[in-house]
């Protein structure tokens, strides 16, 4: 027989707010922070670190106050010492600062940057216009996922009626026009 599974305390939220997402209360606090747009499992492992936070501890039993440091850091990093080195947006286009940039303004920088290098006609813009592959990608087999699906070539079924064409008859065949007498 299975144990029988452990009640939650009273204290225990199922769901907990950090960085204006939802995230599940029963993960561990650093695969929690993974459900959060720019936060990776590194970031979000030192995020813990500097918040004085165990990394196994389950999300829904952490204290309010745990949860505003949490927030806080995520918020700010390099407030707190993170390394520059670990942030999304190093040496930012615009103001030259590092920063790290979270959820919906990740998503509104990255196109911001696409279009740009659109506009000023660069190589990656270019290859963003014609739905190729920016990086340097091979494009002979792949990256057919917007050009539809490949019909493959068939050979031209001969009708049931029809015989096959002799050796001899067919277009351009040399030793066929010999035989017949025709020399040219």
């Amino acid at each position: 027989m299975a144990a029988p599974e452990k009640q939650p305390d009273a204290n225990f939220k199922h769901i907990v707010r950090i960085a204006n997402v939802d995230v599940p209360g029963t993960k561990q606090i650093r695969w929690a922070l993974t459900n959060i747009k720019g936060i990776g499992i590194n970031f979000a492992d030192a995020v813990c670190k500097l918040a004085g936070v165990e990394r196994q501890a389950k999300t829904g039993y952490l204290s309010t106050e745990e949860i505003e440091k949490l927030n806080r850091v995520v918020e700010a990093p390099a407030k707190f010492g993170m390394p520059e080195w670990m942030f999304n947006r190093r040496k930012d286009f615009d103001g030259g600062e590092d920063k790290h940039i979270l959820t919906g303004t990740l998503t509104f920088v990255r196109d911001n940057d696409i279009k740009r290098l659109k506009k000023i006609r660069t190589r990656r813009g270019i290859r963003h216009m014609q739905g190729l592959p920016v990086r340097g990608q091979r494009t002979k087999a792949h990256f057919r996922k917007q050009k539809g699906k490949v019909i493959g070539v068939s050979k031209k079924k001969v009708a049931p009626g029809a015989s096959a064409p002799a050796a001899g008859d067919k277009k351009g065949d040399k030793k066929g026009a010999e035989k017949k007498g025709d020399k040219k």
